[in-house]
Parts: structure tokens; sequence; C-alpha cells
């Protein structure tokens, strides 16, 4: 009886300890060094959020011993590097990183991989190395822009609100973008008052202390999510205040960008002066962005250099604190406004640096493929024409370049095309450059004025555009994020089993964009908008514009001088061209129709791949406009009726796919919005384009 008692005890206690120790295993205990613990604040708070929604429990410790997770810095480690390691020790995970940012990015990486597996058991470990350490977005300001037009102006109130921003920043740490770059004529004024010239500031005191309030808060959650904040200008711009005070500059009072520029004393001083105030006043500001131009005509290439150093890097150096300089390429090279390159401004440009007495490393921006950086992965043009080997040859000591990939090209559609990032990155990883900034200067990513109201289940255009900025942000931090990243993004997202068939069909869909981008040259802003099939004021690019217009990327030949046999064996044909853009556009239709149908009640999984079907629309419209164009030039060459009769029937069936198009893009899109070159635009009066397009190709040749 009393061993049997025994027993009982035994079996009970053993049940106890059973219990406790399970439900102490349950428990995660992270211990993260008190050095750090302030830097990683934010990541620790949504990796605790994530652990909460899964039902996971979690404490922290004072020591390493019986940590789940050690979160610290080693010094072994690349500081410069924003990569992290995530080991294994027996039951223990081990993050380290050379800086606080490399180890918050591991943070929100173990919160990623809960909230895509559910499971603390899962996670994987692994060795990250940023590639690029300055990986940053262009967010132009909707308060004194470079362009004006509603396009614009429609996003004040919501950039105004700190909401908006609280998000883009919580979107752009997700996806590591470690700088936010942000964009008007002259930003300075909004920001500080001059002491030497009261009279300059649009604001009373009350409503610049708003200003200052607004930026602090802004510059401060930036911080908390390891973004530098850098603010971007154009030369020459006072406010319009300034310049009717003291009779200067009348053109700053509409933001005219175009043109001569003034360079009296007073201008000087006081730009010098609310650089360095705005330094000041900001600690949480780290970076300045100058450009030499476009309101600096009437100026030669020196003239320019020494008005900058007399300024805005005096201005920097008068501070009481360190700032980083971006210094942005000349955009001229002559004594207009006109974008143009020489090897004698490149010179100068490098001398200037050289001799810029600044103690940390300057960043030299240059447009990648001018306006249309979402075309080919090569760089062909930068804003003005093609650059010598100057700045890099031999290679400089104090300064990198930083390639400015912007987005002229699709607002309404989505895009996610990661071999575009991929082959981008083989081509433009030189160890002179030292990053990326993506964004656009004719579209604001803040307020949806694109979508049908009774569709957005999202509170900003960034959103709706969350792919496009998951793919670059990922890649251009981690160059070997794999496919099946996206896929499991995808799969959460949506709720379904598996995403890489949307990652395959993504990947075909949106090259059409950088397709026709690479096939047709744009230069500057409004010399392309690819979805739009528009150039020049706005106008639709007709067949006959598409029969002459030059390459971007020479692999391609025109169809003029393909027509002409001037081209070389390795180039890619337009007939190729329209075969490869049709092939991969049925490709991605039928994916997506498949995943749609076999997902019927997921809404948004249907809105968003919608996109997929549409951009397909827009590729076999391409390659039909194409084999038509070489088709008519045929005709016009040769004189062969059977080819205008092929030309006919080519552009007819264009004309069905600009239909299906407009049909598609209309399902969940306002058909008139505006648009930088077009205040109404509506991709369905480009009908009558596609309609004209017919009527030339029946036109006899004489």
């Amino acid at each position: 009886m009393l061993k049997k008692m025994i027993r009982i005890v035994l079996i009970a206690t053993c049940f106890i300890v059973f219990f406790a120790c399970s439900n102490k295993a349950g428990t995660i205990n992270i211990y993260v060094d008190e050095a750090v613990k302030e830097d990683v604040d934010y990541a620790l708070q949504e990796l605790t959020q994530e652990l909460k929604a899964n039902k996971i429990d979690f404490s922290f410790l004072k020591s390493k011993e019986h940590a789940h997770l050690v979160v610290e810095t080693k010094e072994r480690i690349n500081k410069k590097n924003d990569g992290f390691k995530l080991e294994k020790d027996n039951e223990t995970l081990l993050l380290s990183s050379g800086n606080t940012r490399g180890l918050l990015y591991g943070l929100l990486d173990i919160a990623e991989q809960i909230k895509i597996k559910k499971n603390w058991g899962t996670i994987k470990v692994k060795s990250v190395s940023a590639h690029y350490p300055f990986r940053a977005i262009k967010l132009n300001l909707p308060w004194f822009p470079y362009r004006g037009g509603e396009n614009l102006s429609l996003h004040y109130d919501t950039c105004k609100d700190l909401k908006f921003w609280e998000a883009f920043l919580d979107m752009m740490v997700a996806n590591k973008f470690n700088t936010l770059t942000l964009w008007n004529l002259h930003p300075f004024m909004y920001m500080v008052q001059s002491d030497k010239f009261p009279e300059a500031s649009p604001f009373t005191k009350e409503e610049m202390a708003e200003w200052q309030t607004f930026w602090k808060a802004i510059f401060k959650m930036a911080k908390a999510r390891g973004i530098d904040p850098y603010i971007f200008n154009w030369n020459i711009f006072v406010s319009e205040e300034f310049g009717k005070a003291y009779n200067v500059a009348e053109y700053s009072k509409d933001g005219g960008y175009w043109g001569d520029g003034e360079t009296n004393a007073i201008i000087e001083e006081y730009t010098r002066e609310m650089v360095s105030k705005t330094i000041n006043e900001y600690e949480d500001l780290v970076g300045i962005g100058i450009t030499l131009g476009e309101r600096m005509g009437g100026m030669t290439s020196e003239i320019r250099r020494d008005w900058i150093d007399r300024t805005l890097i005096q201005g920097i150096k008068d501070a009481d604190r360190k700032v980083k300089l971006f210094y942005r390429a000349p955009l001229s090279a002559g004594t207009t406004s006109h974008g143009t390159v020489s090897k004698a401004t490149e010179v100068i440009t490098r001398e200037a640096i050289e001799n810029i007495g600044l103690d940390d490393e300057v960043l030299l921006g240059f447009k990648f493929n001018w306006s249309h950086g979402h075309s080919s992965p090569k760089l062909s043009i930068v804003h003005g024409g093609i650059l010598t080997d100057t700045y890099w040859k031999p290679e400089p000591a104090n300064y990198k370049g930083v390639y400015t990939v912007r987005n002229e090209d699709f607002f309404v559609l989505r895009w996610g095309q990661p071999d575009f990032v991929r082959d981008f990155m083989k081509y433009n990883s030189e160890d002179y450059i030292n990053g990326v900034i993506i964004g656009s200067e004719t579209y604001i990513p803040a307020k949806d004025y694109t979508t049908k109201e009774t569709y957005r289940t999202w509170d900003y255009a960034f959103q709706k555009q969350w792919l496009f900025y998951k793919t670059w942000g990922n890649l251009l931090y981690n160059k070997e994020t794999p496919d099946t990243y996206f896929a499991d993004v995808l799969a959460n997202k949506y709720g379904i089993t598996d995403g890489s068939k949307l990652v395959s069909a993504w990947r075909m869909a949106s090259q059409n964009a950088n397709s026709l981008a690479s096939f047709y040259r744009g230069e500057w802003d409004g010399t392309l908008y690819t979805e739009g099939m528009t150039r020049e004021k706005g106008q639709f690019i007709g067949v006959n514009k598409v029969i002459s217009h030059p390459v971007l990327d020479s692999s391609y030949v025109n169809i003029a001088n393909y027509v002409k046999g001037a081209f070389t064996e390795d180039q890619i044909t337009p007939l190729q061209f329209a075969d490869a853009m049709e092939e991969k556009s049925i490709m991605a239709q039928k994916i997506a129709k498949q995943i749609i149908k076999e997902y019927p009640e997921k809404e948004l999984l249907k809105i968003e791949t919608n996109d997929i079907d549409t951009w397909g629309h827009f590729g076999l419209y391409i390659a039909d406009k194409v084999r038509g164009g070489v088709a008519l030039q045929t005709y016009r060459v040769k004189g062969d009726k059977q080819a205008q009769k092929e030309a006919i029937s080519h552009l007819t069936n264009a004309l069905q796919h600009w239909k299906d198009y407009v049909t598609s893009i209309e399902k969940y899109n306002v058909e008139v919005m505006p648009h930088q070159f077009n205040n109404k635009f509506s991709f369905r009066e480009h009908i009558a384009g596609a309609e004209r397009d017919i009527a030339i190709a029946k036109q006899e040749i004489n």
C-alpha cells in the first residue's frame, strides 16, 4: 500500500515537473544587450507584437543564461555593413551585427518569419550582408514642388498627416530602405526662419513652430527605424516673400524652375544662413542633397560650382554639427537649363568634390537612364547624355556614386519584377557605386487617387504599390533574396497555399513596362509615360513614332533601321521583341486567370492579380503594334502591298488589345485622373490614337 502511494506521489510529482518544464519551455526568453536596446526598440516591439499575435509567450532576461534569443553587436563584424548573422547554439538563437541597424533588421526578419510560418521552431538561421550601403526612397513634397499640378497638390493634406509618415516609414524599414530623401525647390523656408532676413518667411512664429514640430516628429520616427532623413533642393530658389522684400528672384513666386538664376550677394548670405540654421535646428537630420540646376541657366559650370561652394557647402561647414552631403552631378554642361553632359564639366565636378573639405564621404548622384530607370538594367544615359569614365578613373578617394532609378512610367498598375532588380545590381555594382534612390518626380505615393473607392481597402498609394517597394528594398539589401521569399509573402498576404506561380506571373507581366522603355527611348520626364503610351505634352505614341524613334538599349534595333537592314546579328530585332512580349504576356495572363479561378473568394487577390492580366493586354498591344510598324515600314520602303495588308491586320488586332487593356484597367480604377502632362488623363481617350494608326496604315504611298 505504501509503495503504491509512493508511486502515485512520484507520478504526480513527475507530472507537475513535466508540466512546469513544458510551460517554461513554451516561453521564449529574450536577452538584449543594454547598449543596443534603445536603437532596436522599434524592432523589439514589432517582434513582441508578432509573438503575441501567434500566442507565443515570451519574457526578457537580464543575462544570456537560459535565453532562447541573444541580441548583441560583435566587434569583429564590419560596423559599416547593415547585415546580420542569425546562428543557432543548441536551443539558443544568436543574433549579431556590426551595427544596431543590422540588429534591427535581424529582429524584423525573425518577426516576419513568425508572421509567415506561425512558429518559433521554424525560424531559419541565416547570414546576410547588405549589398548597397545606401538604399533610399525619393519623395517629392507637395509644397513648393519642382513641378506643379493637381497630381501633386492633391497630396497636401495627406503629407501633412503624421499617420501617413508613420505608415510610410514602417514600410521602409520593413523593406530595409535606410534613407528617406525629401525634395522641394527650397525646403529650408519650411524648416527655419532667418534671423538676418526676417521678412523672408511666409509663416508666423506660431506657424513655424508647428512646422518644426512636424519635421522633428518625422525625423524622430525615421531614426527609431534606422532611417536617415535627407532634404534635397534645387537651385537657385528663395521664398516668394524674400523675393518681394529684396526685389530678387521673382521667378520664385511661382516655382519657375527653368531659366537663368540670380547670384547676388544677398541671396548667397540668405542661403548660407538657412542651411546652417536648418542643420542646427534638426539634430536627427542626417544629410543635405544639393542640385546644380535647374534655375542656374546663364551660368558656366565653373560659376555654378563656385556658387554652390559659397552658399550650400559653406552653410554646411558653418553649422554646429556635421551632416552628410549628397552632391547631384550637374544637370547641364552648358549655360542653358537643358540636359547636357561634357568631359570638361565632369573634370570640374570631380575636382570640386575632391577639394570640398568635408570629413565624411560625399555621395555623387546620377539619374539612371535619365528619368526612366525602369527600362533596361544596363546604363545607357544619365541626365543629359552619356558619361565618360572621368568620375571613376582613377577610383575616387572621398566620394562614391549613387544612381537614382526614377519611375515616371507606371502609377496606376502594380509592378514586381525581381529579375530586373537582380540584373540591375549585376551590371551596376562597381566598387565606386554606393547605392540607389528609387522614386518619382511626377508622382507622390501618398493619396491614392487612381483606385475606385469601392475597391480600396488600403489607406495610401504606396500600400497599393507594396510589391514595388517589397521587390526593390529587399533585393537592394540582400541580392541573394530568393523568389521563395516573395512567394511566401504573396501567399501569406492573400491566404493561399503557394505564391510561386504569382511570382512568375508578376515577373513576366511587369517586364512589359521595362521592355517598352528599353525599346522606346525616354529622356526627361514627359518623353515617355509607359503605361499610358504617351510622350511629350501627353500625346499618344502613334505607329509612326514607334517606327522612327530610337531605342534606349542598344541590344535592340528600332523598326526603321531593321527594315533598312542597318543592324547587327547580335541585336534583338523588332519582330523578336514582339514575339517575346506576346509569349510572356499570354503566359502571365494564363497564370493569373488560373489563380483567380482557384481562389474565387479572395477579393484582394482578385483586385491585385487583375493588374497581371492588364499588363498582359498591354504587352499584346505592343507586340501587334510593333509588328504593324514593321509591316508598314516595309510597305513604305519596298512598296509591298501585302505588307500593307499585314500592317492593317496587326494594327487592327492592336486596337482590340488596347480596348481590352482599357476595360481591364477601368475595372478597379477611375476612368479619368490627373497626370503631370494631362490633367484629365484617360486610357480610354487613346482608343482614338489606336484607331488613327489603322488609318495611317491604309494611306497609299506616293
